[in-house]
């Protein structure tokens, strides 16, 4: 069980610090991750920004995910999704709706800061959990088009089931849990509340501040 994410982000942490001396690049996936991004670079000595992903949500049941885009259009798609009702014409609204706000988000975060280069650096994609592990394989994959040297996912707690379907697209898997019982990422934090969009852009725009108010 985690406080919170940030209790999180400092374990996690403590678990890459032979990353300390590479100057890592950390990358959140907005928005619960990116709090978590910023006071793990600041741990770990390196840099922070968000990778932009989205879910793309199952029919009827928004909170699981049949799939992710990224701010390109690239789609990953869990194989069950068509058992879900999630059908091309549902799939092209959604896609629709979800890169509308994924552009949205690109256009506030680059008037904060512009996007970092992860080209030949060590990069660490981080979220606060992994229940199907769509969004953070959409995340890995348009990192890796940058041509990181070496790509780390770093969570928290995972489901197994998510875990294994990760890792053939990291080059590193750091996880802290992996219970049998897992049901929601929530389950495993006595405060998860929403993180909100002002949060994120204040975490960019203090990015390489001191960590005091954390």
């Amino acid at each position: 069980m985690f406080k919170d994410r940030l209790d999180a982000a400092r374990q996690l942490a403590r678990a890459l610090s032979a990353y300390q001396s590479d100057r890592p690049l950390v990358l959140g996936i907005p928005r619960g991750a990116v709090p978590m991004a910023r006071l793990m670079a600041r741990q770990l000595g390196g840099d922070m920004d968000v990778v932009l992903v989205r879910k793309l949500r199952a029919p009827f049941m928004p909170e699981v995910a049949v799939g992710a885009i990224d701010e390109s259009g690239q789609t990953y798609l869990a194989p069950y999704a068509q058992d879900m009702g999630a059908d091309a014409a549902y799939l092209q609204e959604e896609k629709r709706t979800q890169l509308a706000t994924l552009q949205r988000r690109r256009q506030q975060y680059d008037a904060i800061r512009p996007a970092a280069n992860a080209a030949g650096r060590t990069v660490i994609v981080v979220d606060d959990g992994l229940a199907t592990g769509a969004t953070m394989i959409a995340a890995l994959q348009v990192v890796r088009q940058h041509r990181p040297a070496h790509l780390v996912c770093a969570v928290p707690v995972a489901s197994p089931d998510a875990l294994e379907k990760v890792r053939p697209w990291a080059d590193e898997l750091v996880c802290l849990s992996a219970p049998e019982d897992f049901q929601g990422v929530g389950q495993f934090y006595r405060d998860f509340g929403q993180v909100e969009d002002e949060e994120v852009l204040a975490c960019l725009r203090s990015a390489d501040g001191p960590l005091a108010a954390d």
